[in-house]
């Protein structure tokens, strides 16, 4: 088996970002350095809470969690209790967490491990708002080219926004920052909505993880229920998109996904557009790719590798 993916998880757990938190976990694939969390779906406090509790849920401990920026470089925070309650973690009912926070701010410890690494050997798992990465890279733009890569689930182009009609999530919340990111020249893996869609929760999957009999399983299985009713509601599908999990499977396994290499721009100048990610899909632009955006995924596959690998923990 080939080297492990040595990653940092920046997130703003979030049941979606829970899941791809304790996938990579339960993966021999990845190296998870640290979880550094970001405000996003809820304040600062919460996420950082919430990803302490998720590395203590999956027996991890000797994960470092850093806390990171508690709002987005320019504009005022939004964040999504309607869809992930007010923890976040809806539905998980976690204990509290016992491990402390790292001492370092989650910017100085992206810095730290990006210079300690060998060069292109750290992969950013970005699951979030990217505040912590474009402040990081302002910071210290030596980083930049020693990243390997940038993973990171954000975005739409052929689905349209989920919080505007133009723009997703996490791209609005800062899209100051995903601009920096878009426009530093590291290699970017994109898992927006137009993947992301194309992967609806099946019931019965929900309730295997509550079979599993582990902690790990009823939390999963409780937080997503609650989870999903939100795009149910809104959308009228069968069953909710699992957003962030597409990020760490694609390391794992990227055969699952399908896309293209194209050029990805992000809208700052216009309130009604703000946040759009507009994506040259048919190279009309004449301007080099700086992104591979994931379209295609086999959901069947995805679902089998979460199950599998949620199974091996507490």
């Amino acid at each position: 088996m080939a080297a492990p993916h040595r990653i940092i998880i920046d997130t703003d757990p979030g049941q979606d970002d829970a899941i791809a938190i304790l996938l990579a976990l339960a993966s021999p694939e990845v190296e998870v350095r640290a979880v550094t969390a970001v405000a996003g779906n809820v304040p600062l406090p919460l996420t950082e809470r919430n990803a302490r509790a998720l590395v203590e849920l999956a027996g991890r401990p000797d994960v470092p969690v850093a806390a990171g920026c508690a709002r987005p470089m320019v504009r005022d925070l939004v964040t999504a209790e309607a869809v992930h309650g007010a923890t976040g973690l809806n539905g998980a009912d976690l204990p509290e967490p016992t491990i402390p926070l790292d001492p370092r701010h989650a910017v100085d410890l992206i810095i730290d491990e990006a210079m300690a690494a060998d060069p292109g050997s750290l992969t950013l798992c970005v699951l979030g708002p990217m505040t912590n990465v474009a402040m990081a890279m302002v910071k210290a733009p030596e980083i930049i080219p020693r990243l390997a890569r940038i993973v990171f689930m954000g975005g739409g182009f052929f689905e349209g926004g989920n919080t505007t009609p133009a723009a997703e999530f996490n791209v609005y919340v800062d899209p100051h920052a995903a601009r920096i990111v878009f426009d530093s020249g590291v290699p970017l893996v994109a898992a927006p909505l137009d993947v992301t869609h194309r992967a609806l929760m099946p019931k019965p999957w929900i309730e295997s993880l509550g079979a599993l009999g582990t902690a790990t399983g009823r939390a999963c299985k409780g937080m997503l229920g609650f989870y999903e009713r939100f795009d149910i509601e809104r959308y009228g599908q069968e069953g909710g998109p699992l957003h962030d999990p597409c990020v760490i499977a694609w390391l794992i396994d990227a055969s699952l996904f399908g896309g293209r290499h194209v050029d990805v721009q992000v809208e700052i100048g216009s309130e009604l557009t703000m946040g759009m990610t507009v994506v040259d899909w048919w190279g009309q632009t004449g301007r080099p790719g700086n992104c591979l955006w994931l379209r295609e995924i086999d959901a069947s596959r995805f679902f089998g590798l979460l199950h599998d690998r949620l199974a091996t923990l507490p």
